[in-house]
């Protein structure tokens, strides 16, 4: 045994006032109940218990360390018991931050009942298309979408998340189908400056060879669903990830231009945080929530 544990039978013996009855309640042996007041006291260079025929009582420096240590074991059976409460029933700030379009429209209804069913959760959830910085601002998790480079944050990934080039019908009856990456050029493709890259877009065909094209239009916006609005008006093609468009490609009110190339490297969903020793159960929850949620996303059904 441990020295805790050696204490905790000391205590049950001064308790019981016998080795026999303290024997009885931990469900070992009088010998083995002897055995470690015997070692508690050979660790501690003192005489704990005076020991009769008839009974054990604690000397004088017994019931000084019965005081003091029955009180420690109560405190650190109140924390386990604490801890087993936080597991059950979790407490405590989380920060979060998705994308803006992604959280309303897929996971907006998942946080709601999250919150509600957890309600001593400080829940603050922040919507927003630009990169945060996850340490500096004081987020517990993010939601990113991209290819994951190496970091030293803790990712677990969610779902997949094509970039799609997209139209409306329209708009490909009047300006002509492309047949290839290269006729993309001829087009007026809407642009996303919140890429900080090049308007171009990178492709992989069926046999896996990649590709880049150039990309050239007159309209941009910072916002996915201004662009979505802007396409359903016939105003161009653009590429943008699968949840702006999905509904509309259920509908018809858009076209999947170019299905057999897929944009490169391949997009997916990942909750991101920091590499704590000891996991928030709060946080560890929220995941495990935003993960099952995933699994319902309308493109992966």
């Amino acid at each position: 045994m441990d020295h805790i544990s050696r204490v905790g039978v000391f205590i049950a013996v001064v308790k019981a006032g016998s080795f026999a009855g303290a024997a009885l309640t931990l469900g070992i042996t009088s010998s083995a109940v002897s055995k470690q007041i015997q070692n508690l006291e050979q660790d501690l260079q003192v005489k704990l218990l005076n020991r009769t025929t008839r009974n054990v009582s604690p000397t004088e420096e017994g019931v000084l360390y019965y005081e003091r240590a029955a009180r420690a074991l109560e405190d650190l059976k109140e924390a386990e018991d604490e801890i087993n409460e936080l597991k059950s029933c979790p407490r405590g700030p989380l920060r979060v931050s998705l994308p803006q379009s992604l959280g309303i429209k897929y996971f907006g209804d998942a946080i709601a009942a999250f919150a509600a069913q957890y309600p001593e959760v400080d829940l603050d959830v922040n919507l927003d298309d630009r990169l945060v910085d996850v340490a500096a601002e004081g987020f517990d998790l993010v939601v990113r979408i991209g290819s994951l480079k190496d970091t030293s944050f803790i990712a677990r990934r969610m779902a997949d998340c094509p970039l799609v080039l997209c139209a409306s019908p329209d708009y490909l009856r009047t300006h002509g189908v492309p047949q290839t990456p290269a006729d993309l050029v001829q087009h007026n493709v809407l642009a996303f400056p919140g890429n900080r890259g090049p308007h171009e877009w990178r492709y992989a065909d069926q046999a896996g060879e990649t590709g880049q094209v150039s990309l050239q239009g007159t309209f941009k916006a910072n916002s996915g669903d201004i662009l979505c609005r802007a396409a359903l008006q016939n105003v161009g093609i653009f590429l943008l990830p699968i949840f702006y468009v999905a509904e509309h490609l259920e509908s018809h009110r858009l076209q999947h231009v170019l299905p057999g190339f897929t944009t490169s490297p391949k997009r997916e969903i990942y909750a991101v945080f920091p590499p704590n020793r000891v996991q928030s159960t709060r946080l560890r929850l929220f995941v495990d929530h935003l993960v099952a949620t995933a699994k319902q996303l309308p493109w992966l059904t």
